[in-house]
């Protein structure tokens, strides 16, 4: 169907547009490099995970077509291959361009047709007495068996001149990451890599043979696990699996530059990989080197302007966080807030206030050094009690969440692992405090995004702290869920999934579809990373149908196609990408009005979201807040600058005007935020100086009379008595 897209092709579309940041001219240049590692370090992700997937389904052949284009797996398999390889160019152009910009600040990526006599001896010592001690050669042939290639590691590999078949001769090449740039001058800016020194000397490593031809390779492995379990042995289970996953299936092969062709076959046959699936290049396989560059420059004409997150201006210093949040809803907005300044702090606060009984939190990715864990852990030591859900199978952060859960029971916390099936990728925290009377107060705060301090910085999200009782008594069901491993299936105010949010998602739909078929003005709006709900989708086409105005701002994956007459004319979609990673969820349902329906969360319109995992959106019911989040999205919606709009055939361009109007949303709310703080100091000065003033104004105090003078007074001047004057005998 026209209207209608391939999952997997629309998100090598998002990754596209990832690449295009990467030769955009208003890109600082060494911020450029950055998006070309990102994209690479994007597509090894959607290979290990999206592709492993598919692969293991091809071999399924009662297995279903996809429901939006039709393809099996094979065919979606051979499509992802086509487009990837269609995209290489672009790739390999995008490095290649900026570095050559680069050289007028001193940058070059040595190649060693182009070194010197004296970096040529420099490098062949430097091999024999900082590299080779380090590594081994292997040979490999029919007779011995053929060794483990460690999923995305470099190796050198080089054909070894043989009477009897194929020989080849394998090298690990990766020796330390930082130890990966070579610098050939002084501040490392003229360089080569590692790998690249260690394949031009490879034939010192096999003396007894004749190498007759070299390159370096970098297997793509499988990361497609499935686990499920939620008692005390899931942890073990979830290590165990960690483990195999490690050794799960290539599904990729790349390389570099050109190979002997009886030698490549040879590989593919050893890794049991199709020559499809062998992809070449002309820029180095590991792009990760890229954010050390950036290190060694601070001009900045080749940076992005420093930003640091600022203080919240509705955040006070004088009073505590939660205090703050009985009295009124706070929305806290990142990276332009800081969290450390915010929420942090409310978790440090509460880990030390005696009046506070429990603490109950989700979680699913954190930073390495977290000061969430800290926090929790304190809590736990002071007596309070602690609850935390840990999903031990947030993708790729599994190792992490495994020792953090370890480290948390140690400590005393109350740790769970959510439901058996389902993962809870919710962002929810309740924290109980006693208050007067022997009743308790209670303070929910809801996200988009994960309680990681370094993310926080990097990533666009928004929370919602509030005192809301209803709130929390949805919250306190969650959690009792959890626990329990059940589902809530009614709220009062929150959208919870998989049982509560779908359903009355759609339902606010049907409202708008309504106001639409009676004349009125319907109105449907959503931020999200993705979109591939396929009854979601439909909703929002019989909503386009019936005249029901809906504006989505979808960073990545967006299997529904916009503006097709007759199915989604009426649907406008755009996708953000700039230099931070949009993430929050915004859900908006009807025009601006007290009607007017407006929710964040952590789901995106994404079946694994509303059916499969525990989510959780809290509705915005402050006036205040929902003026600032109507701005907001007006103001995505107003971005010319790092906007791409979706076109009816389903492609991206760039909505940009003349570059005197150019608008770059991220920045501005960098700029909001600034300004927001100022205005806060700038009222508080004012209030202090009206004080001043005041107190200046004041007339000076009467002169206090002396003991003997208030006698004096006391005896001329006595005063009245009350009651009815007695008449004269």
């Amino acid at each position: 169907m026209d209207y209608l897209e391939n999952r997997e092709l629309s998100w090598l579309k998002f990754n596209k547009r990832v690449l295009e940041e990467a030769v955009d001219p208003d890109t600082p240049l060494l911020e450029r490099i950055s998006f070309s590692a990102i994209y690479q370090s994007n597509l090894d992700e959607f290979f290990m995970v999206r592709v492993g997937s598919l692969t293991e389904k091809a071999k399924d052949k009662n297995a279903k077509p996809d429901k939006f284009s039709g393809m099996t797996p094979s065919q979606q398999l051979d499509a992802v291959f086509t487009a990837v390889r269609r995209l290489q160019p672009s790739v390999e152009g995008a490095l290649l361009t900026t570095m050559s910009e680069l050289a007028e600040y001193g940058y070059e990526h040595v190649s060693f047709d182009k070194i010197t006599k004296e970096e040529m001896s420099f490098l062949e010592l430097y091999f024999k007495r900082e590299l080779k001690p380090f590594i081994s050669g292997i040979v490999i042939n029919d007779a011995l068996p053929f060794p483990f290639l460690q999923n995305k590691e470099i190796y050198a590999v080089v054909q070894l001149g043989s009477k009897k078949g194929i020989s080849i001769g394998l090298i690990p090449a990766t020796i330390n990451r930082s130890e990966r740039i070579i610098s050939l001058g002084r501040d490392g800016k003229r360089f080569i890599l590692a790998e690249e020194v260690i394949l031009k000397f490879a034939h010192l490593m096999f003396k007894n043979y004749k190498v007759i031809d070299r390159a370096l390779i970098r297997v793509t492995r499988s990361a497609a696990i499935i686990a499920s379990g939620r008692g005390p042995e899931f942890r073990r289970r979830m290590e165990e699996l960690v483990d195999k996953r490690k050794k799960l299936a290539p599904v990729r092969l790349e390389l570099s530059g050109v190979f002997s062709r009886d030698a490549l076959d040879y590989l593919c046959k050893k890794l049991k990989l199709k020559n499809a699936r062998v992809f070449t290049s002309r820029i180095p396989l590991d792009l990760s080197y890229l954010f050390t560059l950036q290190e060694y420059d601070s001009d900045p004409r080749l940076h992005y302007t420093v930003r640091t997150p600022r203080k919240p201006a509705a955040v006070s210093d004088t009073r505590p966080v939660f205090s703050q949040v009985k009295s009124k809803d706070i929305l806290l907005s990142f990276p332009y807030e800081s969290m450390n300044l915010s929420f942090i702090r409310l978790l440090q606060e509460s880990a030390n206030d005696p009046k506070v009984t429990s603490i109950k939190i989700t979680l699913y990715r954190l930073a390495r050094s977290s000061k969430v864990i800290d926090a929790l852990c304190t809590a736990a030591e002071n007596g309070k009690e602690v609850l935390v859900m840990i999903e031990l199978r947030a993708r790729f952060d599994e190792e992490n969440n495994i020792e953090w859960s370890k480290q948390l029971q140690e400590a005393g916390v109350n740790v769970i692992y959510g439901p058996k099936e389902y993962k809870a990728h919710s962002k929810l925290l309740l924290i109980t405090r006693k208050a007067q009377g022997g009743n308790f107060d209670y303070v929910t705060q809801i996200g988009t995004g994960n309680y990681n301090e370094k993310t926080a910085a990097l990533y666009t999200d928004l929370m919602l702290l509030t005192a809301d009782r209803d709130i929390a008594a949805d919250a306190e069901a969650v959690f009792a869920g959890l626990v329990n491993g059940t589902f809530v299936e009614n709220t009062n105010k929150l959208l919870v999934s998989p049982l509560a949010l779908r359903p009355q998602v759609l339902a606010m739909m049907d409202e708008q579809i309504e106001i639409a078929k009676n004349g009125g003005k319907g109105y449907i709006a959503a931020k999200v990373n993705s979109l591939n709900d396929s009854v979601i989708i439909n909703k929002l086409i019989e909503a386009s149908q019936a005249g029901v105005k809906i504006e989505l701002v979808v960073r990545g994956l967006c299997c529904l196609i916009a503006g097709v007459q007759g199915y989604t004319e009426n649907i406008t979609v755009r996708s953000i990408v700039g230099r931070f990673l949009e993430h929050s969820r915004i859900f908006i349902f009807g025009a601006d009005s007290p009607q007017q329906k407006i929710y964040i969360g952590s789901a995106d319109y994404m079946s694994r979201n509303t059916v499969r995992r525990v989510e959780v959106a809290a509705p915005i019911e402050d006036e205040r807040l929902r003026r600032r989040i109507r701005e907001m999205f007006r103001i995505f919606m107003k971005d010319n600058a790092k906007a791409r709009i979706m076109l009816s055939d389903g492609s991206y361009i760039h909505e940009r005007r003349n570059p005197d109007t150019t608008f770059n949303s991220q920045e501005y709310f960098y700029e909001e935020a600034y300004k927001r703080l100022e205005d806060r100091s700038a009222r508080q000065e004012q209030m202090k100086i009206n004080r001043e003033k005041g107190a200046k104004k004041k007339p000076a105090p009467r002169k206090t009379a002396s003991k003997k003078q208030t006698e004096k007074k006391a005896e001329t001047k006595a005063p009245a008595k009350r009651g009815r004057k007695k008449s004269t005998p």
